[in-house]
């Protein structure tokens, strides 16, 4: 094996462990709003410079790489890898977004609304999972597949904030929850639109289009890095 080969092969093994600590973040946080518990929301904000640390050792295997003029194939792989990666830090991010807001709600009573916020996660989770699977097993198609059930997380973000705007206005004891609620179900909501632009990105690197901006694609690029 080359230096090269194994410096690509590192690039990659990179990424699915930054992929987990990603995935592992929204998952622990979405738990220790259900659970209220502490001690495991305080655990995802320290861990997100585990993520950050990653995202920086990947930009700086990719630099070098590319430093090593590769083939237009590997070219791609590469610069689709520093993609994917950037859209995994922010997903890392909105995980500890929604941990500082749960810390806020550790000592109050859940509201009915609570309960949407484990199935929205599931959701988002799913497209992640898919997408990042696409990207190992070299499935455009099934990368494809994840990127129009966006428009279901928004459906149900739009559902939530709805709920929770009526909480507010029937009880104000209940305005600081509902808005801690409200956040975190944008931050799920900007979780699977990170999980879109990995699928999209992986459409580009093993079908050379980009879908980004199509109407075929089903989404608006929002949240879009690189």
């Amino acid at each position: 094996m080359t230096i090269y080969t194994a410096e690509l092969k590192t690039l990659k093994d990179e990424l699915l462990v930054m992929a987990s600590h990603a995935e592992s973040a929204v998952s622990r946080s979405v738990r220790a709003l259900s659970e209220r518990d502490l001690a495991l929301a305080r655990a995802v904000q320290e861990d997100d410079n585990v993520i950050d640390q990653l995202e920086i050792r990947i930009d700086d295997i990719a630099i070098h790489l590319l430093a090593m003029a590769p083939l237009a194939s590997d070219l791609r792989l590469i610069t689709v890898a520093m993609k994917i990666s950037q859209n995994l830090e922010r997903v890392g991010d909105e995980a500890g977004s929604m941990a500082r807001r749960i810390v806020d709600l550790v000592g109050e009573p859940q509201l009915q609304s609570d309960l949407a916020i484990p199935q929205m996660a599931r959701l988002c989770l799913a497209m992640l999972h898919e997408a990042l699977t696409a990207f190992v097993e070299r499935d455009p198609a099934r990368a494809r597949r994840v990127i129009p059930q966006d428009q279901e997380v928004d459906t149900h973000n739009r559902e939530l904030h709805r709920a929770l705007s009526s909480f507010m206005v029937e009880d104000p004891g209940k305005i600081t929850r509902c808005l801690a609620l409200m956040a975190i179900s944008r931050s799920l909501e900007r979780v699977a639109d990170h999980a879109t632009n990995i699928a999209e990105e992986v459409v580009y690197l093993y079908e050379g289009r980009d879908i980004r901006h199509s109407h075929s694609s089903g989404h608006e690029a929002k949240n879009t890095v690189g």
